[in-house]
């Protein structure tokens, strides 16, 4: 198995395990929840394919990241009361999950042979937070990205990483490493910390 498989299982997972416990808290029934948690895990990859002009998306194309995701999101739902004890659960699985695919994102960017640094971070950005775009769209929510979290900055950020070591490191794996710390890291920190982009103050 890869180091790119390894991140998009934990990535899938993460995500799935956001998705499914935003479903809970708005109180949707078990099809709901399943269909929150795949669309959380899989929207940002499938965002990607469709822009990378790939003929199929991934997640189509084999199905084991979405029966991972619905896996999760039972896992879940039957066990969310002991799940829930976890504190800020869905913005440790949601870090998690966009680091992995901000890394995932701009690694396919590359080797896709889009080698700019433009469409790599855009790409890395646009895996990365599609999915939680698609969940907060169908959850009745503003979209994290749209608020004044710093969590596409931090994608952004990651993806430049990934960028920037892949010009002046030889190894495959390092660059996924670095752009997952480093998106994961400042997410998490900026929820630890409170910080946030500025917004315009209403008189």
């Amino acid at each position: 198995m890869e180091m790119i498989d390894v991140f998009e299982i934990i990535g899938t997972v993460a995500f799935a395990i956001s998705g499914a416990v935003v479903g809970i808290r708005k109180k949707m029934d078990t099809f709901g929840v399943i269909i929150l948690s795949v669309t959380t895990a899989m929207g940002g990859g499938i965002i990607r394919d469709i822009m990378l002009n790939k003929p199929l998306p991934s997640a189509l194309a084999s199905p084991n990241m979405t029966f991972l995701s619905i896996f999760s999101a039972l896992v879940v739902f039957y066990f969310y009361r002991h799940i829930n004890k976890f504190e800020n659960i869905i913005q440790i699985s949601d870090a998690i999950g966009l680091g992995a695919f901000t890394a995932i994102g701009a690694r396919i960017a590359m080797t896709s042979g889009h080698e700019t640094l433009f469409i790599t971070v855009v790409i890395g950005v646009l895996t990365g937070t599609g999915g939680g775009v698609v969940r907060d769209v169908l959850a009745n929510d503003i979209p994290l990205v749209f608020r004044k979290e710093i969590y596409a900055s931090a994608s952004i950020i990651g993806g430049l990483g990934y960028y920037y070591c892949h010009m002046f490191c030889s190894s495959d794996n390092i660059p996924l490493y670095i752009a997952f710390t480093i998106t994961f890291v400042i997410r998490l920190m900026s929820v630890k910390l409170n910080l946030h982009l500025p917004t315009v103050r209403e008189e």
